[in-house]
């Protein structure tokens, strides 16, 4: 295979309790990575297709120092242009600089001899290097269900310790991106430094119960399970009308509702397709009330993580 074309999907993470060790894909939206080998040397990103400007530097890109990683990791005898589609935006707090890592990582290992190809843990891996171009640190909470797809469990992350775990199959989510950029590395700038023994004891509880709700297929102790006592207190101060917009949601089906990533992007998990139309309906109705432009998207959580398209 000489090129390639990729799918990567947005990704929601923390998942209310899970801050930086749960997270889960998306059936869509998603970038796309279109790459080739090159009889150049290294890594040339060609062409960025973003509604917000990025940078082509590799140095400076998330799938570039992704796949640098992977370069130092082994020796690569061909150099690789790549062009990237932007279908999740930057700063939306649904994984966008996940989803370029991720992809491009996935792409460079369809071009690799089957001899030579890395596993999806070591994707992640190299994929957690474009992570500190976004945010200045490596973490998997995005990069691990974006390549994986589903439900991953981020255990540890050096040495990086991940499991997937199963998703009830009538999960949905409903996901709402106000038109506001709320950066990773400012939103974890905000985060307090200590917290209470009592407030750390409800969080482990809750991280095991959501885990727990989803293997045994509990959709209500999944839902009870999301509540964060610990980042979500914090930044929700940056979101508007997030109390509203949680209490709307809540009163229209929603399992439970939360920040997506470090936001702005807000979700609710849903127990079936009809549940989760009431809780855009209702979060149409709040946001309208405001004079922010705002995107939304229903998805079953995906089983699929980063694949090969037309």
């Amino acid at each position: 295979m000489d090129k390639v074309k990729v799918f990567a999907p947005a990704t929601v993470a923390n998942v209310g309790s899970g801050f930086d060790v749960l997270g889960f894909a998306m059936e869509a939206p998603g970038d796309i990575i279109e790459m080739n080998k090159s009889d150049k040397e290294g890594i040339n990103i060609t062409e960025m297709i973003s509604e917000k400007p990025l940078s082509t530097v590799t140095e400076e890109n998330t799938a570039g120092m992704a796949l640098l990683a992977m370069y130092r990791a082994k020796k690569i005898p061909f150099g690789v242009e790549l062009k990237i589609t932007k279908g999740v935006n930057p700063g939306s707090g649904t994984g966008s600089s996940a989803a370029s890592a991720a992809g491009a990582v996935y792409a460079l290992n369809q071009l690799l001899n089957d001899e030579d190809k890395f596993s999806d843990k070591e994707l992640v891996d190299f994929a957690m290097d474009g992570e500190i171009v976004a945010s200045g640190a490596r973490h998997a909470d995005n990069v691990g269900p974006c390549v994986m797809g589903g439900f991953t469990l981020v255990r540890q992350n050096e040495p990086l310790d991940i499991v997937a775990i199963p998703a009830p199959d009538e999960l949905y989510v409903t996901v709402l991106h106000p038109e506001i950029e709320i950066k990773t590395s400012e939103s974890r700038a905000i985060l307090k430094k200590q917290i209470a023994m009592s407030d750390a004891v409800k969080q482990w509880g809750n991280v095991a119960g959501l885990v727990a709700g989803l293997f045994t297929n509990d959709y209500e102790l999944i839902g009870r399970s999301m509540e964060d006592y610990i980042v979500v207190p914090t930044r929700s101060l940056l979101i508007p009308m997030f109390d509203i917009m949680k209490q709307n949601a809540m009163n229209n089906g929603a399992l439970g509702f939360s920040i997506s990533g470090s936001g702005p992007s807000v979700f609710a998990l849903c127990k079936g397709k009809e549940n989760a139309e009431s809780v855009k309906k209702a979060l149409i109705e709040t946001i309208e009330k405001t004079e922010l432009a705002y995107n939304i998207h229903i998805s079953k959580v995906s089983s699929e993580g980063c694949k090969v398209i037309d």
